[in-house]
């Protein structure tokens, strides 16, 4: 059953670090499986493994003894689901009213309308406001390729549901065949580190600027903080993520600056200039746009790890285009293949957003890999990926054999410690990492987005 698992994490692990597995250096334990035609937990568990094995290497260049990896299989499916479980209080849905799958005249198409601005696009094109009647009734009038068409140009978000081969045969679908599942490059020398590595909290006094959103960057940054890193999120003066907060800002520090402002722009600048780490998951020309490209991000940075995503990969037509995991589903044909596995008369995605995790504990692994190397040889690394690209890597796997679905939760695989966050008390599920020597364990609850001020002091 983990024979896949390991095969997954040859190649996650080669692709952000250039090296290969040790047999001995990671164990999987625990059993079943996410539901799914494809093999979702392995993804999961792989992906945590990656994370949890840069982790093990930097402590080895620190120290010169590797520890043990050990990832629970069930833990980590959890994980890949949510890891908050309030105590008597409950989240709110991350999704509005209107997102969803809708028929159209000769197929499905996907809606992704939870930021306002990408909801009042859909709704211009539509010629609706707020009913999600009339939402089906007017996507049914479309072909699905005229309203994806439609709803992009507006600046609003859609997939229509295509099958694996008419991915495959897509234009970007091919050029998303050719890239590697991370791009790394250099961005340069840097003075020494000023932090150490404590074994017990390898990221000690590691400065993370974060400025991702739902929901890959967040689990990225997440697992960065759980090492001991000093996390910073950055959100604009109105962005917010009901549902997804409490989840992803735990161990984090958030705050919020407008980068078209003059003076937001000079504190962000300065604290860029003190960071180690750059997570950033904007559309590709996002920060180009804003006048942040990464030649004036290395000038303020020397040696800086850059690790950015973006939806649709790095090359081919989509390369800018605007896209959620529920909407690379949709476009790469696993929403289709979970249809046709289960026999449905409507898509069926994954059973968690697995796209959006596997991406942002690979982007975790890559991170800690580029501090390695800034500790060895004082150079920093830059490292793109792409959801796209990581759905490749997961319908590129072929299920070795049925395994059990997972059991139901139970309170065993809660932890125990109490974490009391900004909306009140709550447990997390139990880490589904283990290294030897250094516990995954987070200093500060989720907080609200903008409830601590744009510094890298304790406040």
């Amino acid at each position: 059953m983990n024979e896949l698992a390991y095969r997954v994490t040859e190649t996650a692990w080669a692709a952000v670090s250039g090296a290969t597995v040790e047999t001995d250096n990671v164990v999987f334990t625990g059993s079943g499986s996410l539901p799914s035609t494809f093999p979702v937990t392995d993804l999961a568990s792989a992906s945590i493994a990656a994370a949890g094995l840069g982790v093990a290497e930097l402590v080895y260049q620190a120290h010169g003894q590797r520890p043990l990896v050990s990832v629970d299989r069930r833990l980590s499916s959890l994980w890949f689901q949510t890891s908050l479980r309030p105590v008597g209080w409950t989240l709110p849905s991350p999704w509005d009213p209107i997102a969803g799958d809708y028929r159209t005249r000769d197929g499905w198409i996907r809606l992704h309308t939870n930021a306002p601005h990408h909801r009042a696009a859909a709704e211009q094109v539509l010629g609706t406001s707020g009913d999600r009647a009339a939402v089906a009734t007017a996507v049914a009038q479309w072909d699905k390729t005229e309203l994806e068409t439609a709803v992009v140009q507006e600046g609003g978000c859609a997939a229509e549901m295509r099958s694996l081969a008419e991915w495959q045969e897509h234009p970007q679908g091919r050029a998303i065949a050719k890239e590697p599942l991370a791009h790394l490059s250099s961005t340069g020398r840097g003075a020494p580190p000023n932090w150490r590595v404590p074994i017990e909290r390898p990221l000690e006094g590691v400065r993370v600027l974060d400025l991702t959103r739902v929901l890959a960057g967040p689990v990225a940054t997440r697992f960065l903080a759980g090492y001991g890193a000093t996390v910073l999120r950055i959100d604009p003066p109105d962005w917010d993520e009901p549902g997804v907060v409490p989840e992803v800002t735990l161990g984090k520090r958030c705050a919020r600056l407008n980068l078209r402002e003059a003076g937001d722009r000079a504190r962000f600048e300065a604290l860029l200039s003190q960071a180690d780490v750059l997570l950033h998951g904007y559309r590709s020309d996002a920060l180009e746009g804003l006048g942040l490209g990464l030649n004036l991000r290395r000038r303020l940075a020397p040696g800086l790890v850059d690790v950015c995503l973006d939806a649709y990969g790095w090359s081919g037509p989509w390369i800018t285009r605007r896209g959620f995991d529920s909407l690379v589903q949709m476009s790469a044909g696993i929403a289709d293949a979970g249809m046709r596995w289960r026999g449905a008369d409507k898509p069926v995605p994954l059973p968690v957003q697995a796209l959006d995790h596997a991406t942002g504990y690979l982007m975790a692994a890559a991170a800690i890999c580029g501090l390695a190397r800034r500790l060895t040889d004082g150079i920093g690394i830059a490292a793109r990926f792409s959801l796209a690209r990581t759905a490749k890597l997961l319908v590129d796997q072929r299920r070795n054999g049925e395994s059990h679905e997972l059991a139901p939760e139970s309170a065993s695989d809660r932890s125990p410690v109490v974490e009391v966050t900004q909306w009140g008390d709550a447990r997390r599920i139990a880490a589904p990492l283990q290294i030897a020597g250094a516990p995954m364990r987070w200093d500060i609850p989720a907080r609200g987005l903008g409830s601590a001020l744009p510094d890298w002091s304790d406040r």
